[in-house]
């Protein structure tokens, strides 16, 4: 019996053929090869979803006669001490088997022997990969949710302490009307609301079970698909095989909600910078969330929310990265679909790591009310409640009492004072019709106390929506 081919280049045996693909090929991959089609290193991270996938599979196969129940029991006890070995660190990953499903499969094949061959009847890595996938999103999801209500709640303890705290409401960065502490907290609140809808959007988009899809055209075995879906939390089968194992639209819908909401943790964040300033004092960071400087002994930066800050680009790229992989992919599988993963674990766990910091950063702070309302009084801040006065009080046309406004604000800037500060003598001067009456609502207090329609400052509307967000949230 003549003994193995030699490698021509060296005299050696040839590489022994991949087992995962059988008789197609002679011998094994390049080194370099088997490194770039390698995704152990970083899809580990799927292993709790692949085992719970194949137990699922497994139970299955067995209702359906289509392995005994023998070999399934072996089957999901195996894994179990599979996943257990994972978990403990015990697991030595080969890149050489190329994934999470077959170094699992491979070591299912250590423990239990040939039952394990038969886990892979009916399936394929391609819809137990989307399985895995869509599994793992889903618990990101629904941590993103959690973390966002515990930003909301810090938000909301801030907002209820500080529902009368009177702070200057600002466009273009400048000083506009006067605004409570409490409804700008609650501005935020509203934000990540609708950034725990969006979660829950996609969440219930992606629940949709690929699993049974085989590799694209689905299978000729009497499987159920509809108990596997059941058996893994989800609402039902994917209706299309093809789309099934194609479709990544769960994890770019999770990067475009994260990215979204990113956005406004990095808004937040940029607040809290600026707040915390020696300039403004609005604010001051808890020591928990704040650095020093190795040579300004004085310096306290609050770099957690710089940090956050920036983490925006990470998520927002990962998103990006995810949509060009996709673009030009003809259905259905195909391997460019393996560079899914890593941005969206990256950006899964920057986001919740945002998240949290949020949570910590807004519950330690301490709003100074003396700065808030010392600036809310700057910058002629109720020039807009004297115009409005003018309009309901003395008749004007809106367009007329902006002007006189406009012309009251030049005089005071002029005297160096703020618009209480006038004289009743000097206000008639530039207009006859304005009377003592005027200056009842020229205090930034009596200010945000007017405005009480729906969705207003008034502390009235900001302890009603803090009542309503609370309920909601829990």
């Amino acid at each position: 019996m003549s003994g193995p081919d030699l490698d021509p280049a060296n005299g050696t045996p040839p590489k022994a053929a991949n087992q995962m693909w059988g008789g197609r090929f002679s011998s094994g991959p390049d080194a370099i090869m088997e490194a770039i089609n390698a995704s152990i290193s970083y899809d580990q991270r799927l292993a709790a979803q692949d085992v719970e996938g194949s137990r699922a599979h497994a139970a299955m196969l067995a209702s359906q006669g289509i392995i005994s129940d023998s070999d399934a029991t072996a089957i999901r006890e195996g894994l179990l001490t599979v996943l257990s070995e994972i978990e403990d660190g015990k697991l030595a990953f080969s890149a050489a088997l190329e994934d999470i499903h077959m170094n699992v499969e491979a070591r299912l094949k250590d423990l239990i022997g040939e039952p394990a061959g038969r886990l892979h009847t009916a399936r394929s890595r391609n819809d137990q990969v989307a399985t895995d996938f869509r599994l793992w999103v889903r618990d990101q999801c629904d941590a993103a949710i959690e973390g966002l209500r515990a930003v909301q709640r810090a938000l909301l303890g801030q907002a209820e302490a500080g529902a009368d705290w009177v702070m200057p409401g600002f466009t273009h960065l400048q000083t506009a009307q006067p605004v409570t502490w409490g409804h700008h907290m609650l501005a935020y609140v509203e934000m990540l609301g609708r950034d725990a809808g969006r979660f829950a959007d996609a969440r219930a988009r992606m629940n949709e079970c690929p699993l049974g899809a085989a590799a694209l055209a689905g299978t000729s075995f009497p499987i159920d698909r509809h108990a596997t879906a059941e058996a893994l939390g989800f609402d039902r089968p994917c209706a299309n095989s093809l789309d099934a194992v194609s479709d990544r639209d769960f994890a770019l819908e999770f990067l475009g909600a994260a990215s979204i909401s990113a956005m406004h943790l990095s808004r937040l964040a940029e607040e809290l910078v600026i707040w915390s300033s020696a300039q403004f004092r609005f604010v001051t960071m808890s020591d928990r969330w704040s650095t020093g400087s190795s040579i300004m002994p004085q310096k306290k930066n609050p770099d957690a929310a710089e940090l956050l800050r920036a983490k925006i680009g990470r998520i927002v790229g990962a998103n990006v990265a995810l949509l060009t992989v996709m673009k030009g992919l003809p259905l259905a599988y195909s391997k460019d679909m393996q560079e899914d993963k890593e941005q969206v674990f990256d950006a899964a766990d920057n986001y919740l790591l945002s998240l949290s910091a949020m949570s910590g950063m807004v519950a330690d702070m301490t709003a100074n009310r003396g700065s808030l309302e010392a600036a809310a009084s700057a910058g002629f801040s109720t020039a807009t409640d004297l115009a409005d006065w003018l309009v309901r009080e003395a008749g004007l046309p809106f367009r007329d009492a902006h002007h006189v406004t406009g012309s009251l604000v030049a005089l005071a800037e002029k005297e160096g004072c703020g618009l209480e500060d006038l004289s009743l003598v000097a206000m008639k001067e530039v207009d006859s019709r304005i009377d003592e009456g005027v200056f009842g609502v020229l205090g930034v207090a009596s200010s945000v106390a007017s405005r009480t329609s729906y969705g207003g400052t008034a502390p009235d509307r900001v302890r009603e929506q803090v009542a309503l967000w609370s309920e909601r949230i829990g």
